[in-house]
Formats: C-alpha cells, sequence, structure tokens
C-alpha cells in the first residue's frame, strides 16, 4: 500500500511586492557604488563648495549651537553644518529612521547612518529614545504624539550629526568650523555699532534687557566686539531651536539683603555671582 510523500516544508514564501523592493535595494546600493566610483571626488572642488558656503550668513548662523549643563557650557556644530559638509564632500548618503515604537514601554528604537560610498566606510548607531524629557528638575513623560515625534526628531538629528562627521575627515571638519566663526565675527557687512543696536533689539524682544547681555559679555556693550555678537547670535538661535530656556542663558543677577539695606543711596547693586556659570570676568 502506497503513503502519500509529505514534501519537506520549504522557507516562508516571499511576496512579490517585497521581491521587488529587496532588488531595487540591490540595484540602488550598485549604482550608488558604481556612480562614485565613474565620478570620485575632487577634494579642490569640495574645498572650495565649502568654503562658499561657509562663507554666507545663513549657514553661519545655524552651523553652532550652545546650552548649558553640569555648572558649564556645552558647545558645538549643528547638524545644519554637517548636512552641508556632506553635500560639498560628495558622494555621501545619510539618513535616520526609528526603526521601532514601543507604547508599552514608552520609548522608540531608532537608527541614524552616514556611508561614504567612494571609500566604502560606513557609520551606523542603532539607540534608544525614551519618550521623556527632563524639565524642571525631573523626568516628565511624553504623552502627546507631536512631542514624541519631536523628541525623536531632535534625538536622531544628534546621532545623524556624529555619523556624518565619522565618515567626513576631521581637517574638512576643522577649516569649515573655522571659516563660520570668522564669518560669525565680520558679520553681514553692517558696522559694529549697528549690529550691537541690532542684537540689543532682538534680545529685548525676548525680554533680556541691554544689563543682562552685558552681564552675560562681561563687559559694557561699548567695548563688544564681533566675536561677542557672534556668541550672543549662536545663543539666540540656541534659544529658537528651545535647546536653552532664556532664563538658564540669562540668568537673573541674585539680591542679597545687604545690597538692598546698604548705603548706596537705595539702589540696587546687581553684580554676577560668582558660581554664575554665564556671567563674565568682571572689566578692570
Amino acid at each position: 500500500m502506497n503513503f502519500p510523500v509529505q514534501q519537506a516544508q520549504g522557507p516562508d514564501r516571499v511576496g512579490q511586492s517585497t521581491a521587488v523592493e529587496q532588488s531595487r535595494a540591490v540595484a540602488e546600493v550598485q549604482a550608488a557604488i558604481y556612480v562614485a566610483r565613474q565620478f570620485p571626488r575632487d577634494v579642490g572642488r569640495s574645498r572650495s563648495n565649502m568654503q562658499a558656503a561657509c562663507g554666507t550668513m545663513a549657514l553661519a548662523e545655524k552651523a553652532f549651537y550652545k546650552f548649558p549643563r553640569a555648572g558649564g557650557a556645552v558647545e558645538g556644530s549643528t547638524i545644519h553644518l554637517a548636512k552641508t559638509l556632506a553635500q560639498s564632500w560628495g558622494n555621501i548618503q545619510y539618513g535616520v529612521s526609528e526603526m521601532r515604537r514601543d507604547d508599552e514601554y514608552r520609548q522608540s528604537e531608532m537608527q541614524a547612518w552616514a556611508w561614504d560610498v567612494e571609500a566604502n566606510t560606513r557609520h551606523v548607531l542603532t539607540f534608544i529614545v525614551p519618550h521623556a524629557k527632563f524639565a524642571k528638575g525631573k523626568v516628565e513623560a511624553l504623552i502627546d504624539l507631536r512631542d514624541i515625534y519631536e523628541n525623536n526628531a531632535n534625538n536622531g538629528a544628534r546621532r545623524l550629526r556624529e555619523a556624518i562627521f565619522a565618515v567626513i575627515p576631521d581637517f574638512f571638519i576643522s577649516e569649515a568650523e573655522e571659516l563660520c566663526r570668522e564669518t560669525l565675527n565680520k558679520g553681514d557687512g553692517k558696522p559694529i555699532e549697528q549690529r550691537i543696536e541690532g542684537a540689543v533689539a532682538v534680545f529685548q524682544k525676548l525680554g533680556v534687557n541691554a544689563d543682562r547681555l552685558e552681564q552675560k559679555l562681561g563687559r559694557p556693550r561699548a567695548q563688544w566686539t564681533g566675536a561677542d555678537i557672534a556668541q550672543l547670535l549662536i545663543t539666540h538661535k540656541s534659544i529658537q531651536r528651545r535647546e536653552i530656556a532664556v532664563d538658564e542663558a540669562f540668568p537673573q543677577a541674585r539680591i542679597t539683603a545687604a545690597e538692598i539695606t546698604g548705603k548706596n543711596g537705595g539702589r540696587k547693586q546687581q553684580t554676577p555671582p560668582n558660581d554664575d556659570p554665564w556671567a563674565g570676568e568682571p572689566t578692570k
């Protein structure tokens, strides 16, 4: 008596759409490598493109960030500068994606990557982003979908910046940062007096008067330089990007009882406290 022979079950069948997408992805990678080999980067042209971009205020004013941390200040280059350098260097692909969102554990698994197609150098960062933020000395859970999206986007941008800088030569990055700082110091061609008045007016809209600006820089505005205006511009952009609060960047001077009741014609003496990380050195 013959019994039917059961065929061994093979792997799950791949759908047509999945097969097409896999083939497309492989072909895209092969095409990128082929084009990069056919049209290798010209370092001289890449530097020219970078220098032209860093010589504009449009990039320079977005090139740096600054925010307080642990009694000091953290500053560096932004994702805006990183993307511009990747475009100038050429033959670089990069991206960031949310791989998985876990609402039960309130976290997202994300990945940021940058790939120098010509040198075949790839830097990948996989990381977990909690759906929470640290505010007012405590951790607050994020519930609103827009807040979660913005939190993931901000964390992804920081990792993407690291990935891009990992595949670009250090000399290229250093030269770009120096040129951007020079552009900020020179400004947009306006006289220094006009730039000072513009800076005071911009911060006045944020509720920061000239006295608090002078306290931060450590000298009266009549002695401000282009570098001082550049520092204020970086701080202003960081406030706009919500990397730092106004009161954190420009803390109010604390007044003691002795100063209030002292023999000073009834006027309050406002001096930067010694433990204030934003207060500059007193002028001599």
